[in-house]
């Protein structure tokens, strides 16, 4: 058996992965030893319903685990989470944002590749065959080459998970992803509910359209002889992203280098500066 352990479990990645395990087939080796969450009722809950084992620390299963899930709604709270683990050299799922600080970026970028510890996670979104569609056309110059694009997706900017940082990963994901990870410099225009975000890229500038209470995602990739856009409807994205954390702990080799995997970070706060400031902001550049 596949033993793992689901720390901070608030949000429905829990649920959806608990429903994966327990009804899936392909994933009938894989154990859930315990759920740990800093709101008590949330994983009462998952008890309640799976049958699982409430922890009473987030480190308690240290040593005795194939994997962990780190799917905590505060991104601050990832890397606390996952530090204990990382010397067992287990694979891990850390869901979106990866952190909130940079210096915890680096931190578990670094304590990860020292150790071997193979990582996925991030935004869900950009499993979508519509994300992957548009990175596929860009890499293969569908259309001539690129020339820009946009990305639209919802923000909470007022909660109690981290306000900028909770949700805005989801849109930094998708234009890593087809765009590239590491924009030189952004800059955000805030008006009302609306923050639209410029990122400049060394061949393109792209625009990210954050919407406060409206949950619409949206995608374009703009070539030399017209525009590709199309809605981002969800659909397998937490089955695909669960999924790619089980050929982790099948032994298969993560997918995104480490410094891909924690850039959003850097690009996030940068558009957090940019947001309080009203300038332009350069996305922060860091070793490994």
């Amino acid at each position: 058996m596949k033993k793992i352990v689901i720390l901070g479990c608030e949000n429905s990645h829990a649920n959806s992965f608990l429903d994966f395990i327990r009804d899936n087939p392909k994933y009938k080796d894989v154990e859930v030893l315990g759920v740990y969450s800093e709101e008590a009722e949330a994983a009462q809950k998952l008890a309640a319903t799976y049958g699982v084992r409430v922890m009473t620390t987030y480190d308690e299963a240290v040593g005795q685990v194939d994997g962990v899930i780190v799917t905590a709604r505060h991104g601050g709270n990832h890397y606390k989470y996952a530090k204990p683990y990382i010397q067992s050299g287990v694979p891990m799922f850390i869901d979106k944002p990866i952190t909130v600080s940079e210096s915890d970026a680096i931190a578990l970028a670094q304590a990860c590749k020292q150790t071997g510890v193979r990582v996925t996670g991030g935004s869900s979104i950009v499993h979508e065959a519509v994300v992957k569609g548009l990175k596929k056309e860009k890499e293969e110059n569908v259309g001539g080459k690129t020339l820009g694009g946009m990305v639209r997706c919802p923000v909470s900017m007022q909660n109690a998970y981290g306000n900028f940082f909770f949700y805005a990963e989801h849109l930094v994901g998708v234009m890593s992803e087809i765009f590239g990870y590491y924009p030189q410099s952004v800059q955000a225009f805030q008006k009302g509910e609306v923050i639209t975000v410029i990122f400049r890229y060394k061949q393109y500038d792209t625009v990210g359209v954050y919407t406060e209470g409206h949950y619409s995602y949206y995608v374009e990739r703009s070539s030399e002889e017209g525009v590709h856009g199309e809605e981002i409807v969800l659909s397998d994205c937490f089955k695909l992203e669960f999924d790619e954390f089980y050929t982790l702990l099948c032994g298969e080799q993560q997918k995104r280098s480490y410094e891909d995997f924690i850039a959003p970070v850097f690009v996030l706060n940068a558009i957090s500066r940019s947001i309080e400031s009203g300038k332009e902001e350069k996305v922060n550049e860091y070793n490994i």
